[in-house]
């Protein structure tokens, strides 16, 4: 008899330990906690609870209202995968939120919003001394900093006054009589997010659209959603530039060229040229050895001058090119930057995309003029110096 009672109880247990098993198993290994953050698929979408696949034992419920745009619009479908925060459990039912806001939320509320880090609803209302005063659900008023409502500094803060958006509670006191919010750490939160996703798919050489954030005297830091990368000044054109602030300016939106990542060191490059077309390509069609073009003087050299002769194309004259036969000591004395004149080109290097280049031979008067004479000067100037020219050479021999 006693070994019948052992034998049924044996089962028992042997059916308890099952049954909690199967509890773990749909429940799942992680315990959801107030306030966590899960991902969650959309299962089906009615008027007024949108069920969603959490994972766990138990259905997920979203209020559809939280789905919705201003004109009352669903934002999701059916199958699509959104980011919801974990309220509570209650008979095998889990509610979830995207944020709290509306309808006549109270304190209590907003300090559980406040202790699971819950994102709340908020209107700006006012610039107040050192930030702003913005309305939370249920008309509770709170405090958010100048340097918490963006990722960068807001340049003019009334650009901000009746604006709705999330924000997070940071500090909660005094019975909710003082509460501090912050929506920085939401566009950082979801910055985090976008980051993971390029780890995943952002490779060099990709073009991809940024921002202008600052420009410094060796380049250009450039945002492209959930990053900061660096264009440098020697990647903007092909065309040598001296002054950033000539081509470029904060807020100015670019497609760029990804050139470098680094994950690790956090320390990523872009290139604006990469993405114009190369002006060497014209080099051997429009550009050949023996053909004349009008350049302007680009820079001027102790060996030389460089001409520009299309969109971040130079070439070089050499300095023993330049003094009709005398000897100079800087290109200077008969040149100066800005002057158009006409060249001849001598020799293409494309290997080192290199241009040698010589003042044009086509006429001795189209070749004076095209390097002596400067903006300002008098053609009889010119003549005067080749009369002067011809009598000493006569004088001489």
């Amino acid at each position: 008899m006693n070994d019948e009672k052992n034998n049924l109880d044996e089962e028992f247990e042997d059916e308890g330990s099952f049954a909690e098993m199967l509890e773990q198993s749909l429940v799942g290994s992680v315990q959801l906690q107030p306030g966590q953050k899960i991902e969650a698929k959309v299962l089906q979408i009615g008027d007024d609870w949108t069920f969603l696949d959490v994972g766990q034992k138990g259905e997920g419920v979203l209020d559809t209202k939280e789905l919705r745009d201003a004109d009352g619009n669903l934002t999701v479908n059916v199958g699509d995968t959104l980011g919801a925060y974990f309220l509570s459990r209650a008979g095998g039912e889990l509610k979830f939120t995207m944020r709290i806001g509306g309808g006549a939320s109270g304190t209590a509320q907003l300090e559980e919003a406040w202790r699971s880090g819950i994102p709340v609803d908020g209107r700006v209302e006012k610039e107040i001394k050192g930030g702003y005063e913005v309305t939370l659900p249920g008309g509770v008023r709170s405090f958010c900093p100048f340097s918490q409502m963006g990722l960068r500094r807001i340049e003019n803060p009334d650009e901000m006054i009746g604006q709705s958006m999330s924000f997070r509670i940071n500090q909660f006191s005094e019975q909710g009589r003082n509460i501090v919010v912050s929506h920085r750490e939401i566009l950082e939160e979801e910055r985090r997010e976008q980051r993971e996703v390029l780890r995943q798919t952002l490779k060099e050489g990709m073009v991809v659209k940024g921002t202008v954030t600052s420009i410094r005297d060796f380049g250009a830091f450039v945002d492209i959603g959930a990053l900061e990368g660096l264009l440098p000044i020697s990647e903007v054109s092909y065309s040598r530039v001296e002054n950033l602030n000539d081509v470029l300016h904060v807020g100015q939106e670019l497609e760029v060229a990804v050139k470098s990542c680094d994950w690790e060191k956090e320390r990523f490059s872009f290139s604006l040229r990469d993405t114009l077309a190369d002006p060497w390509g014209k080099v051997g069609t429009v550009f050949t050895e023996g053909t004349t073009h009008t350049g302007t003087v680009a820079r001027l050299v102790p060996f030389g001058a460089f001409v520009t002769l299309d969109e971040g194309l130079d070439g070089l004259i050499h300095i023993s090119k330049l003094g009709e036969g005398r000897r100079i000591k800087h290109p200077k004395e008969v040149l100066m930057v800005g002057q158009q004149i006409q060249v001849t080109i001598e020799q293409v290097n494309r290997e080192e995309r290199r241009i040698g280049l010589a003042l044009a031979t086509e006429g001795e008067d189209e070749t004076q003029n095209s390097y002596t004479e400067q903006p300002g000067s008098s053609s009889m100037g010119t003549l005067g110096d080749l009369l002067k020219a011809s009598l000493d050479k006569k004088r001489n021999g």
